[in-house]
């Protein structure tokens, strides 16, 4: 991730976050991931959404995610797979009180993943929502929050002369990490 942030022009974070519908079709988008939990066993790909979105839910009713990150410019990518779980209410607080105030008014006024009449609808809704909150507090919605991906399986790939590229599994394990090479 660092090396992405320091060679990356727009976005080293953004992530294709793909979900399955109940009856098990899939379903993928670009998201933001907003977290990497390094000091909790296992780890965990933290990022937020309107749980009333259609990602929302799809991970609420069935709560399997992948990611895949590509990062064109170091000829790399990481792909995650494994179950999902919410964060808790004090990180995704903690995680809304540090967003722009206009992106706070968005989550209020965006019924995300839903039919919009039209551009109007959207702009009256964060002017009422603006004007509600003034200049006070915005509170988290009901309806926003986070997930945390948990990873169980994780593959690195690495751009090599000749498409031969490299590609390195990690799978979790009740003892820990195992890791095994595969043919490109």
């Amino acid at each position: 991730m660092a090396e992405a942030a320091a060679s990356e022009p727009n976005d080293p974070n953004a992530v294709c976050l793909a979900t399955a519908t109940p009856d098990g079709r899939p379903s993928a988008r670009m998201v933001l991931l907003k977290g990497v939990d390094r000091d909790r066993p296992g780890g965990g790909f933290v990022f937020y959404t309107n749980l009333e979105s259609r990602k929302g839910g799809e991970l609420l009713a069935n709560p399997v995610a992948a990611m895949c990150f590509h990062w064109k410019t170091l000829q790399r990518s990481v792909r995650v797979e494994g179950p999902v779980e919410p964060v808790s209410p004090e990180e995704a607080d903690a995680y809304y009180a540090s967003r722009a105030r206009g992106s706070r008014i968005g989550a209020w006024a965006s019924r995300q993943s839903r039919p919009l009449e039209g551009r109007f609808a959207l702009e009256k809704a964060v002017a009422e929502y603006t004007v509600k909150f003034g200049i006070g507090e915005i509170p988290r919605p009901p309806h926003w929050s986070g997930f945390r991906l948990l990873p169980r399986r994780i593959e690195l790939w690495r751009d090599m002369p000749f498409r031969l590229h490299e590609r390195r599994v990690f799978h979790r394990t009740a003892s820990g990490w195992e890791t095994e090479m595969l043919y490109p």
